[in-house]
C-alpha cells in the first residue's frame, strides 16, 4: 500500500535531532548516485532530482520555481516527491513536496552548523525573510537554544513581519548586522552577492542556502577566499550552483579549496578546526537529501 503523507500530519512526527541523525546514518552508507536536471525559461525553473542509494532506497523530486507567483498569491516552488524501496523498486509513499523541502532545506543547513559553527553561538542573522527563513529559525532554536535571531530582508516591513510573531529583532544595517552575528544564514533569491567578505570576523559560520542556479549568489569571492568553505555535495554544488561554479571559473577559488562535504564526515574533515577560523558552508540541497528525508519522513510516519 502506498503511503501518502500530507504536511500537517507528517510535521507532527518529526523533530530536527532525529533528521540530522538520519543525515548522519544515510552519509555512512556508499555514496548516493544522483541525477539533477534543470530546465529554464526566463526567471522560471524545473528542477528534477534523482537520488539512489544502495540500502536506503531511491525518490525522485520534481520541482517547478515560479518567482513570479508571489504577485499571483501562489507559492513559488511546487512539486512532488516519490519514495521507492531499495528492495524492489516499488513505490512505498508520496510525500507532500512542502513537508520535505522545509525540512530538508533547514536541516542541511543545521546538520552542517552542528559540526561548523562555534557551540557558544549565540547571534543568529537571517537573511531573508521568507518560509526558508522561517524553517531556519525553528531549526537553529533546536540547536541553539540560548541564541537570540535577527532578521534582515531588503524590504523593513517583509522582515517585520517574520520577526514579530518570532520574537527576533529586525535589521536594517546589513553590513553592521553581519559583522555583529555568530552565525550568518541567508536564503534569498539574490543573483548578485549581498555578503561582503570584508565584512566577516574570525570566529564566525556563514551558511548560504538561497542560490540554486548558476547565475546565482549570495556571498563574495572574497567571502569564500577568508573562509574554510563545505558543501554537503560536491557533485550537487560545484558544477549546478553560482556559488561556487563562477568562483571556480573564474580563478577566485579552485574546486582543491573546498575542505569536505558529508561523506567526508567519517574521515574527520568535516569540522571547524579553531574557534577563529571563518566557516562558510554552501546548501546545495541535492537529490540524496531529499532521498534521506522522504525516508525519515516515512519512518517517523510509520513509527508514530
Amino acid at each position: 500500500m502506498v503511503e501518502i503523507i500530507g504536511f500537517e500530519e507528517g510535521e507532527c512526527a518529526l523533530s530536527w535531532p532525529g533528521l540530522c541523525e538520519a543525515f548522519a546514518r544515510g552519509h555512512a552508507l556508499p555514496r548516493a548516485e544522483i541525477a539533477d536536471s534543470f530546465l529554464y525559461r526566463g526567471e522560471d525553473t524545473l528542477l528534477n532530482r534523482a537520488a539512489w542509494i544502495d540500502g536506503l532506497g531511491l525518490a525522485v523530486k520534481s520541482a517547478t520555481v515560479f518567482p513570479g507567483n508571489g504577485a499571483r498569491g501562489k507559492p513559488a516552488v511546487n512539486g512532488g516527491v516519490c519514495l521507492y524501496a531499495d528492495t524492489d523498486g516499488t513505490l512505498e509513499a508520496i510525500v507532500d513536496f512542502h513537508l520535505v523541502t522545509k525540512w530538508k532545506t533547514a536541516g542541511d543547513s543545521l546538520f552542517a552548523a552542528t559540526r561548523l559553527a562555534r557551540p557558544d553561538s549565540r547571534k543568529i542573522l537571517v537573511v531573508g525573510a521568507g518560509n526558508v527563513a522561517r524553517s531556519l529559525v525553528e531549526a537553529y532554536r533546536s540547536a541553539f537554544p540560548e541564541a537570540t535571531f535577527t532578521i534582515w530582508s531588503r524590504t523593513e516591513a517583509s522582515a517585520r513581519r517574520l520577526a514579530e510573531p518570532l520574537g527576533a529583532a529586525v535589521a536594517t544595517d546589513l553590513e553592521a548586522a553581519v559583522q555583529e552575528a555568530d552565525i550568518v544564514t541567508s536564503a534569498t533569491m539574490a543573483t548578485e552577492p549581498l555578503i561582503r567578505g570584508e565584512w566577516l570576523r574570525p570566529g564566525q559560520h556563514v551558511d548560504l542556502i538561497g542560490a540554486y542556479r548558476p547565475d546565482m549568489r549570495e556571498a563574495d569571492d572574497r567571502a569564500l577566499q577568508r573562509a574554510r568553505v563545505f558543501v554537503d555535495s560536491r557533485e550537487t554544488v560545484l558544477t549546478h550552483i553560482g556559488e561556487l561554479k563562477t568562483p571556480i571559473a573564474t580563478g577566485a577559488i579552485a574546486p582543491g579549496d573546498v575542505v569536505a562535504d558529508y561523506y567526508d564526515l567519517g574521515g574527520g574533515r568535516f569540522r571547524r578546526e579553531s574557534d577563529d577560523e571563518i566557516t562558510l558552508f554552501k546548501n546545495g540541497g541535492g537529490a540524496h537529501l531529499d532521498l534521506m528525508t522522504s525516508r525519515y519522513i516515512l519512518d517517523a510516519w510509520r513509527a508514530a
